[in-house]
């Protein structure tokens, strides 16, 4: 048999379904549907605009807070907590018995150890300089 390895930056979006769904499809086989779905917390100011939000989503009983923004103005205002709290609220309905976070911003691990997620784990130099930090908590 006669293989090609290719390395590119720019894959085209049929091989990247491709590999989505086949790899979906072995993970079901091998342990169950996920029951993905998104799940978004969104904050609007008085003028409606968008000033902070979570971005993420539920499967096989977890949450994942995949993206967590705070406008500037608007940080030190518990926002993120507020969030949080939401977002596992909305978990909990959905059946999740758990969550987790990554960052590699000190400040943002402070304020997700303050709302009760504990590191599992680290990346040193991840972005260099920095260390990334793996957060859980039970719901």
């Amino acid at each position: 048999m006669v293989i090609a390895i290719e390395v590119t930056e720019k894959p085209t979006q049929e091989a990247l379904d491709i590999i989505g769904k086949s790899l979906t499809s072995f993970n079901e086989a091998d342990v169950g549907p996920a029951d993905r779905r998104p799940l978004a917390v969104l904050v609007h100011d008085a003028e409606q605009a968008l000033i902070a939000g979570i971005s993420g989503y539920t499967a096989w009983g977890w949450l994942y807070v995949q993206w967590l923004w705070v406008a500037e103005g608007n940080r030190g205002q518990n926002l993120a907590g507020r969030m949080l709290a939401a977002a596992e609220a909305e978990a909990r309905q959905r059946g999740c018995h758990g969550a987790y976070i990554d960052t590699f911003n000190p400040h943002a691990l402070h304020v997700y150890q303050k709302a009760g997620y504990t590191v599992f784990g680290t990346l040193p130099n991840f972005p260099p300089g920095r260390t990334r930090s793996f957060l859980s908590k039970d719901l």
